[in-house]
């Protein structure tokens, strides 16, 4: 569903509470595969912000428009203002919006970090010949995907199609949060589901075993697809995030 105009696809702040998450969607996507998670975090007591990264919730066009120092840069300055009013800070993504993450705990000092499907590595190959691709096939048009149909469809509003060049945005940002994950030292939450046909399945382990953090957990979802926030079983993430924090905050 491509109704950016719809309020759940908007970026929202729930202020009040002294531990703040920060929350980053993923490729294509839109603070409505935040907002569950979000309202969940913020019922447990949690301040909570979902952004809306740099050339989403417009147009495909417009994604194309934008690079990865963008969405970097914009999940940087998102966690540096949280972090002047919140006395603990939380960085949390799913998918591209877990790498930067893991690229925004790298680069500063945050109280704990949780990345949700966030991919070390795809099960697509086709990433590398993207710049390529991307002079024959400048659009990528996604393909109909069952495993969707779980999903709250009122809030999965994202582009049906996206620019080429934006998957090698896309790569440049999972090698860079793998090639530093030895400068994470907090404590570390992945959630990740069995049923995830994007990421591969070491994707965690990857994580896990890379940072320096004493404290590092997973969390496994049994039946969700990859944008597991917004399928049954984002109550598990909801309280997964909240006990770990909880834990360690």
């Amino acid at each position: 569903m491509e109704n950016f105009s719809l309020p759940q696809a908007q970026p929202f702040d729930f202020p009040e509470g002294d531990h703040g998450v920060l929350l980053i969607h993923g490729f294509t996507g839109t603070p409505a595969h935040m907002r569950l998670v979000g309202e969940g975090l913020r019922d447990n007591g949690f301040a909570v912000r979902g952004i809306l990264l740099p050339g989403h919730g417009e147009s495909p066009e417009a994604m194309g428009k934008s690079a990865w120092q963008d969405w970097v840069r914009c999940a940087l300055e998102a966690a540096q203002e949280m972090r002047k009013r919140c006395r603990f800070l939380t960085v949390a993504g799913l998918s591209l919006g877990g790498c930067l993450a893991l690229m925004t705990a790298e680069q500063m000092n945050v109280d704990a970090c949780v990345s949700i499907a966030a991919p070390m590595k795809t099960i697509a190959r086709f990433r590398s010949l993207a710049p390529a691709a991307a002079l024959v096939h400048p659009m990528v048009h996604k393909r109909a995907d069952g495993s969707r149909d779980s999903l709250r469809a009122d809030y999965d509003i994202g582009y049906d199609s996206y620019p080429m060049s934006s998957v090698g945005d896309l790569s440049a940002v999972m090698r860079r949060a793998r090639q530093h994950l030895s400068l994470i030292t907090c404590p570390i939450l992945t959630v990740q589901s069995r049923m995830d046909r994007t990421v591969t399945a070491d994707s965690p382990d990857i994580i896990v075993n890379g940072v320096s953090s004493r404290v590092k957990e997973m969390l496994w979802l049994d039946h969700a697809p990859h944008v597991c926030t917004i399928s049954p079983e984002y109550p598990r993430i909801v309280s997964g995030i909240t006990e770990f924090l909880r834990r360690n905050g």
